[in-house]
């Protein structure tokens, strides 16, 4: 598996409207970060976690051409508002793209884009998506896809573990866990034994819906993954800065940060 940080930033983006912080005026690239979402990859099979409102920059940035399938984290607007980007990705694979969340999340999307789902007038450009309940683990382009929630503050998100066997037949296995201010056990559980773990820290201090940086680096240690990058990450890091203050095996994620599992 490839994966690739489309964005790493917090809801507000990173510089922030109206800031004129060391951060947010720094010529260093991995400091400007669009919203969160990544791609994994498993041979040319691309799965895009949630469609931020940046997602046609995101895609010229990084030279996106195919996204296959649609993972839905929750929908708030830094994580859904560029669903309608989808449209050209139907146009270059002549496909529909299945879009796959909980119940409640795909009823949100129903209702901030019901253009999508009624018929309209020709010529009108929409994407053409079918939504897929989660009522299990998926298999999709040789990937074992299985969901996970978390709390974001009182609401329920999802969270994503991707496995994918190696030519030597090993299993290689990432775990996306974004917008997160605590795990529940069964989901503790369910992202042991992990070759990358990719983890909400947006602040320093703890957050009333987001851990901060020492709440993520206490879960990263019971976890114990192979390897660590820390996403949705505010004007408050300093890239260099702070991955430099960041223990053996742990990083910060930036923009078009692509590795392999």
């Amino acid at each position: 598996m490839k994966v690739t940080v489309l964005g790493s930033g917090t809801s507000h983006g990173v510089p922030m409207i109206g800031c004129d912080c060391d951060v947010c005026t720094s010529t260093d690239p991995r400091n400007k970060r669009f919203r969160p979402s990544i791609m994994v990859t498993n041979g040319d099979y691309n799965i895009l976690v949630d469609t931020t409102p940046e997602l046609r920059m995101q895609s010229l940035a990084l030279g996106l051409r195919r996204v296959d399938a649609v993972l839905i984290t929750h929908t708030h607007a830094d994580h859904v508002m560029g669903l309608d980007d989808l449209r050209r990705f139907n146009d270059l694979a002549d496909a529909e793209i299945p879009v796959f969340g909980m119940a409640e999340h795909l009823a949100d999307i129903r209702r901030i884009y019901p253009y999508i789902f009624v018929e309209t007038q020709k010529g009108g450009g929409k994407p053409r998506v079918s939504l897929h309940e989660l009522r299990g683990d998926l298999q999709l382009g040789g990937m074992a896809v299985s969901n996970m929630q978390v709390l974001h503050g009182r609401i329920s998100v999802t969270s994503y573990r991707f496995e994918a066997q190696r030519p030597d037949g090993s299993v290689g296995a990432l775990a996306y866990v974004t917008d997160v201010s605590k795990i529940p056990e069964e989901t503790m559980a369910g992202l042991r034994n992990l070759d990358v773990l990719i983890l909400d820290a947006v602040r320093f201090e703890p957050h009333p819906t987001h851990f901060g940086l020492y709440q993520a680096l206490d879960v990263i240690k019971e976890l114990a993954p192979r390897h660590a990058y820390l996403t949705h990450l505010s004007h408050n890091f300093e890239h260099s800065e702070v991955n430099a203050m960041l223990p053996p095996g742990i990083e910060l994620s930036y923009d078009g940060l692509s590795f392999e599992v």
